[in-house]
């Protein structure tokens, strides 16, 4: 079975952040907002996370990969 990946994901909008869609989104946590700028963890796949973002305007968006919990 294939393990569920973890990036950090920083987004920036041209307007105001939809911290809640993100935050409704499957495999989304720790969702923060500072301005139109939105952190957060996305589990597994991005496809939700990629649907909570759509009707904002993105103008950077940087993922990183994280360690595995327990690693």
């Amino acid at each position: 079975m294939k393990e569920l990946s973890n990036h950090r994901v920083d987004v920036t909008f041209v307007g105001p952040a939809p911290a809640r869609k993100v935050a409704l989104a499957s495999g989304v946590t720790d969702v923060e907002v500072d301005g139109c700028r939105l952190h957060c963890q996305v589990w597994g796949s991005f496809q939700p996370f990629l649907e909570a973002l759509h009707g904002s305007e993105v103008i950077n968006l940087t993922s990183i990969p994280t360690s595995k919990a327990g690693d």
